[in-house]
């Protein structure tokens, strides 16, 4: 599991790939903690080569959603695959994230 995060001007991208599953998740924590520090900003989490998300990785995107929320923000997540959008459509997920 790797992420890259992209400043680009009024917004970050954090691209995700690979699998973020429950050993993943718990090495991307401190990634997910230092976007929830700038939680105020426009960030999109680019999933276009996320392939796999378990529920520790949902909990990381819950998180977040919560921090950007309090803090003013704007959260979206965008290119899912359709294994990803099911999940998200089994855990009522699609209806708390702006899906691009």
């Amino acid at each position: 599991m790797q992420i890259n995060i992209v400043n680009d001007g009024e917004k970050l991208v954090a691209q995700l790939s690979g699998r973020l599953d429950t050993a993943a998740a718990v090495e991307v924590t401190p990634t997910f903690q230092r976007l929830g520090e700038q939680a105020s900003k426009h960030i999109i989490l680019d999933c276009s080569e996320l392939e796999y998300i378990s529920s520790s990785g949902l909990r990381l995107f819950l998180a977040l959603r919560k921090e950007s929320a309090a803090k003013g923000g704007k959260l979206q997540v965008r290119a899912i695959n359709a294994d990803i959008r099911q999940v998200f459509m089994m855990t009522g997920f699609i209806s708390l994230f702006e899906i691009l």
